[in-house]
């Protein structure tokens, strides 16, 4: 514990004092700036962010954070006055000079306006805690920087550098402390969220613990972007139920757009960020990410229930649908999120005609403001065509328990 090591570091420096005669005029003062170093750096690691700004921050728009001074109870107790703790924004490249330097830098100029920027360092008299809590902050405006090539103002990072200077007691040593949140990107538009959610994503799943800020790879392998997904899908659903091989296997069909690649073939394969969010999906207007992230919106708002109890199977081709269907008896029928739209389930079923040849019909994929008007599981009762779930359970068992016993009740 840091309050542990200050201790030794007191009692040392003590001891040294005490034998200062013994030591001599040359070495005494060389070891005393020796601790007053290794005080400072103590010190300095021990003030961190204890409430992330939003990852994502839109402009004139309120947020909360908190920084906490670990030592602070034990080496500012004397204090005659609060500390002032400021929030700043800083450019990528500002966070980088600041991380080069070790902190020791102090910072130039703001990259942005940040209003209620400046806070107490105050301990708390219940929990004994040294914080600033920035409750009523607000970004102005941002400044934005040169980007690269063809890099969006999504894909530019930032952060919020919380300083402040204090002088300890009782060794009257002046420290600045600084410390950066995580990256943060500034959107200005809610249209913009979406692929800001993107960034933060992939640089939080795929960053390095010591990187350079904000350094990060271009390229992952598919099983980590796997793992990503599967952890974002249950986090925003919050559902215990998570994604299965198949849903893998279709997903990496539609990010790598390759039909011909057996699962094993996948697993091998790297995946850009470009693959993520940048490219347009062939013969769509949006990325994999845009699409992604209209799936996890839907099943978040309005399919929750359906896809924990295992009804949807969601991850899956209008081919293999086909596929799975085409044998199968007449009104068999199974749930997808649709391909061609962001945000859409779509029921597809199997009718016979009395030739016995099968066909497969795909129903206008639902929006959440569809079943937001009426149910899922109401829509699939009033479908008359429909009788089974895929493989063989019939609707009303399947679905009994998701069915509203008034007419419109949100799904």
């Amino acid at each position: 514990r840091c309050e542990n090591l200050v201790e030794v570091y007191f009692q040392l420096q003590q001891q040294v004092m005490a034998a200062s005669t013994e030591l001599g005029p040359e070495l005494l003062p060389r070891l005393l700036e020796r601790f007053n170093e290794v005080l400072s750096s103590l010190v300095k690691s021990s003030f961190l962010v204890e409430k992330q700004p939003p990852q994502v921050l839109k402009t004139q728009t309120k947020f909360q954070a908190s920084v906490r001074f670990l030592l602070g109870p034990r080496l500012l107790k004397a204090a005659p006055k609060p500390y002032m703790v400021r929030a700043d924004m800083v450019t990528e490249k500002q966070a980088r000079e600041l991380e080069l330097s070790n902190y020791s830098n102090t910072l130039s100029e703001s990259t942005g306006e940040i209003l209620h920027n400046t806070v107490a360092l105050e301990t708390n008299p219940t929990s004994g805690n040294c914080c600033a809590n920035f409750k009523n902050v607000l970004l102005k405006k941002i400044k934005r920087c040169e980007r690269k090539g063809s890099e969006s103002v999504t894909e530019e990072k930032c952060a919020v550098l919380f300083s402040t200077n204090v002088t300890l007691t009782p060794s009257n040593i002046s420290i600045h402390l600084q410390v950066l949140s995580l990256p943060i990107v500034v959107i200005v538009h809610g249209n913009q969220d979406n692929n800001a959610k993107a960034t933060v994503l992939w640089d939080n799943a795929f960053s390095d613990i010591d990187r350079v800020p904000f350094v990060v790879a271009e390229r992952v392998p598919w099983d980590k972007m796997c793992d990503t997904l599967n952890l974002k899908f249950m986090a925003e659903v919050q559902t215990t139920k998570g994604l299965l091989k198949e849903h893998y296997f279709f997903l990496a069909q539609k990010i790598f757009n390759d039909h011909s690649a057996s699962p094993e073939d996948f697993q091998s394969r790297h995946v850009s960020w470009a693959q993520f969010n940048k490219e347009i999906l062939p013969g769509r207007g949006f990325t994999f990410w845009q699409w992604f992230d209209g799936v996890l919106d839907l099943t978040k708002r309005c399919l929750k229930s359906y896809w924990s109890d295992r009804l949807i199977m969601g991850f899956i081709s209008k081919q293999y649908v086909c596929k799975l269907l085409s044998m199968q008896p007449d009104g068999t029928f199974l749930l997808r999120f649709s391909d061609s739209e962001i945000g859409g389930v779509t029921i597809a079923y199997v009718m016979r005609g009395k030739d016995g040849s099968s066909q497969v019909e795909n129903i206008q994929p639902f929006s959440a403001k569809d079943l937001s008007i009426r149910s899922l599981g109401d829509r699939i009762r009033d479908l008359g065509q429909l009788r089974n779930l895929y493989p063989n359970i019939p609707k009303d068992q399947a679905f009994g328990s998701h069915y509203n016993s008034e007419w419109g009740g949100p799904g």
